[in-house]
């Protein structure tokens, strides 16, 4: 049978069992099958994947493995130039956006708190969630690493945290969006646009002792939720400031490949709606 010597670089050894991880190791396979699906295999998504190098020269997902090589794979390059060589992955989203998988609904509101633009029902199945990613251009986040692998995928990323914040720290870390945060400016509950809206307009939609005291008020444009700056504004934004100034590299969390932890609450904005479910 033949076989392939492989090397994993950075990050993409959170995929890997811990005896294989930041090391060389041999992987047998059948035939001549293409090196994504034998990298596939081992346990890493092609979606975080930037660079191959066989036997030294750069490759596509594409190359037939045939026996005898030496298979260098690496992470999405940040830092580094690499324009001489394939580079695999597409290039970034001109404009971030998410869609999260139905165990993620806490880091969406959260990332809607930060004004990112973020798909999320508790009812989307698999293939509806690579559909949306690949149609509008969303990065798919799952803690499903197998959900990265649909051929179809492009723009994906696997949590490796399972708190609430610490993904959204770990989102914002990765994917280098701290100048991209615009808090505030959309609806945690359903993702729509938030719009200031005359104080007067805000009457009769919000408690009286809120009307008192709240001098300004957003409104969501498509679910018409009223928002003002609630008990928890505060919090709110210290949460924004310390995203903000973090300059930590990105580490791999102490809870990753552990199950689901409990929800964390997410703190909001106060809202008034006539819908109280």
């Amino acid at each position: 049978m033949p076989q392939a010597e492989f090397r994993f670089y950075e990050e993409l050894n959170d995929y890997l069992p811990p005896a294989l991880r930041k090391r060389s190791f041999v992987r047998a396979f059948d035939g001549t099958p293409a090196v994504k699906d034998v990298i596939e295999a081992v346990g890493v998504p092609h979606t975080e994947v930037d660079l191959i190098l066989v036997d030294g020269r750069s490759v596509g997902f594409a190359h037939r493995l045939r026996g005898g090589e030496r298979v260098a794979v690496y992470p999405v390059f940040e830092r580094l130039d690499i324009r001489p060589l394939l580079r695999l992955r597409p290039r970034p989203l001109r404009v971030t956006r998410f869609v999260a998988d139905v165990h993620l609904g806490t880091l969406a509101r959260y990332l809607r708190l930060l004004g990112f633009d973020t798909v999320y029902r508790n009812d989307l199945d698999d293939p509806q969630l690579v559909r949306i990613s690949v149609n509008e251009r969303r990065v798919l986040l799952t803690r499903d690493v197998g959900l990265l692998k649909h051929g179809a995928l492009t723009h994906g990323y696997w949590l490796r945290s399972t708190a609430p914040r610490r993904q959204l720290a770990e989102v914002i870390d990765a994917l280098s969006l701290r100048r991209e945060i615009r808090p505030f400016t959309r609806c945690m509950r359903c993702n729509g646009e938030l719009r200031v809206i005359p104080r007067a307009a805000a009457k009769g939609r919000v408690p009286e002792h809120v009307y008192r005291r709240s001098r300004r008020f957003v409104q969501c444009a498509d679910c018409g939720n009223v928002y003002w700056r609630g008990t928890h504004f505060q919090r709110l934004e210290r949460l924004v400031r310390e995203l903000r100034s973090s300059r930590r590299r990105r580490e791999r969390p102490r809870d990753a490949r552990q199950g689901h932890s409990r929800r964390d609450g997410v703190p909001a904005l106060r809202r008034a709606s006539h819908d109280r479910s």
